[in-house]
């Protein structure tokens, strides 16, 4: 059966042309609509970069956890996640056992100059000593996935038919998190319990996501507008992209925030060691998201302003 998980070439929306601009958009904009996810190429990441990043990631994972430990913070914060701090379902309501990861967190360190807003959203990003590589090749990496993240919001903002900085206009000064996750394999974590995921079920929180990821029998999987699960599709040139929950107040549902997950390590596989590095991207802390309501939208949902929604959202999946 086909994936309902299209590939899109971004390739000629940057060669300029207005036939060349108008196909991507419009089949992104099919793609968001019926997926919420898709893989694209043309994008104009380097290779080479994403590589560095997961080797000297996994160089820090394979420290002894004594070491890791001194990087140690809880969701939200920049350093080292441990095994067993977050739990994606929660999200949804649902109780579940841990997530079955370890992660390194870094993100937006600009400060805007307002304590209590820079406490949380701009934190001082850390790296390991040990893995002083680490440091250049994740804020390349960074600096990169906002630039690729603007491109789409643009794209966005030209498959709704709107004004091309709609939505860049409130990213002058943007949140976001840069996670690389570790899925370890089972013969290290064990048997999964019942109900435990690599992550659980759950939607994204933010505007778009920006994934780079590898291929595995626990891999993700995407919930189809049946609400049947399947494999998403893997490409290893490709980003895998969707959008998340602040941006589908803003389309007014037009475009979905899809549920997903990351299967547990299976015993066909048990050696299965993956590594991810996902950008989530959102928008200035104090924009307000007002929803695109009917003809573009399909409802319409009270503004709120970002960085409070997506607060209550990380509170929601941390374990304490």
């Amino acid at each position: 059966m086909a994936s309902s998980v299209p590939l899109v070439d971004l390739g000629p929306w940057f060669e300029g042309t207005a036939e060349g601009k108008a196909a991507v958009a419009a089949r992104i904009d099919e793609a968001l609509r019926d997926s919420g996810f898709l893989l694209i190429t043309g994008h104009g990441v380097p290779a080479g970069l994403r590589s560095a990043t997961r080797e000297h990631a996994r160089r820090f994972f394979a420290l002894p956890d004594a070491t890791k430990e001194k990087y140690a913070v809880s969701v939200g914060g920049r350093g080292w996640l441990p095994p067993g701090v977050e739990a994606n379902g929660y999200a949804e309501g649902t109780e579940t056992p841990p997530d079955l990861k370890e992660s390194y967190s870094a993100g937006a360190d600009d400060t805007v100059g307002v304590g209590e807003i820079d406490a949380f959203w701009f934190q001082p990003n850390v790296f390991p000593a040990e893995i002083p590589e680490l440091a250049d090749t994740a804020r390349e990496y960074m600096r990169r996935m906002r630039l690729l993240s603007d491109e789409l919001l643009t794209i966005f903002a030209t498959a709704l038919g709107v004004e091309s900085d709609h939505f860049t206009r409130h990213t002058g000064h943007p949140t976001y998190t840069f996670n690389i996750n570790r899925y370890p394999p089972m013969t290290a974590v064990g048997t999964p319990e019942a109900g435990q995921f690599r992550i659980g079920p759950h939607t994204d929180f933010g505007t778009v996501t920006v994934l780079d990821r590898q291929a595995g029998v626990g891999g993700l999987q995407v919930c189809d507008s049946d609400g049947v699960w399947e494999d998403a599709p893997f490409d290893a040139d490709a980003f895998t992209v969707n959008i998340g929950d602040l941006m589908a107040r803003w389309t007014g549902d037009r475009w979905r925030s899809t549920r997903h997950r990351v299967l547990p390590p299976d015993a066909s596989a048990p050696d299965e060691d993956l590594v991810s590095l996902i950008f989530f991207y959102e928008t200035d802390h104090d924009a307000k998201i007002t929803s695109l309501g009917p003809p573009i939208g399909r409802t319409r949902y009270p503004e709120v302003v970002a960085s409070v929604y997506l607060k209550e959202k990380l509170d929601a999946i941390t374990i304490t």
